[in-house]
Formats: structure tokens, sequence, C-alpha cells
């Protein structure tokens, strides 16, 4: 992998912008297998503002949205390049699990790997941590499909 994973290559591959953008980097890459992504959790995320504002948690589907992303960056970064118009859809998530809460100041690290493939459709399991301890995983179903 080449040191082009940052946010402005991320902003390539993804459609999202803030303050739904939900991955900042890519620590590390392998086509067609899997993907290491960073989201930096700070007090700014506008989420903080309603959940909770005494107790400020990162809300458990912004945490499997960022699984998601990590995993759109991997399935355009896979499909051949002539397929570069296409977006990646959610579809479906199975064998969720949360496991501690996000805060603000953590590293969210998303592991995302590509359980199997067909054509352009994706079956990948995801793991989130802070400090190296699972804080939820998930399996995720998208597909690729032509921008409208």
């Amino acid at each position: 992998m080449d040191d082009t994973y940052d946010i402005m290559k991320i902003m390539e591959l993804l459609p999202h912008r803030y303050p739904f953008l939900l991955v900042d980097r890519i620590l590390e890459f392998e086509k067609g297998k899997r993907v290491k992504a960073l989201k930096n959790v700070t007090i700014n995320e506008p989420f903080f503002q309603g959940h909770f504002p005494a107790e400020p948690i990162m809300p458990g589907v912004l945490i499997i949205e960022a699984m998601a992303q990590a995993g759109g960056v991997l399935g355009q970064e896979t499909i051949p390049k002539e397929n570069s118009e296409m977006l990646m859809y959610f579809m479906g998530i199975d064998k969720v699990k949360f496991r501690k809460p996000v805060v603000p100041g953590d590293q969210l690290i998303l592991d995302v790997e590509i359980l199997r493939q067909r054509k352009t459709t994706f079956k990948m399991k995801g793991l989130a941590s802070v400090n190296n301890k699972i804080v939820a995983e998930a399996e995720l179903l998208a597909t690729l499909e032509y921008k409208k």
C-alpha cells in the first residue's frame, strides 16, 4: 500500500461528506481482502449534542456505518477500474454486537475483511476496536451499482 489513502483519497472513493464521512484515514489495505481504517472521535461530532449531552457516547449505528464506509473503500478499490462509476450500497447486516461505548477522544480502528464476493456483491466482516479492545462487530452485505 502506498500512503495516498488520506482523507482526500477517501473522498474520491466515497460519496459521503461532513458530517457523515466517518473514515479519516486508511492505515492498511490489501486489495480484494481487507482494510484497516481510522476514525478519530472528537467532542465536535454533531451527534454528541444529543447522544448524550451529559455523557457523550458514539451511537452504535454510526460505528456500523463507519465499518460500512471502510468496506466501501475496500469494495471500490477491489473492483476493476472500468467500474469506477459505481457506488457501494449497504444491503444488510447480521451478527451485530456492541461491547463497549465509544467516547470523545477515542481512536476507532475499523478492520473489515471480505468473506465472500460474487461479482459486485460483497459479504464482509467488520470489527471496531479502541485501544486493541473490540467495541463492536458485524457482518455486512453490500453491492456496487452504477451511479444514478
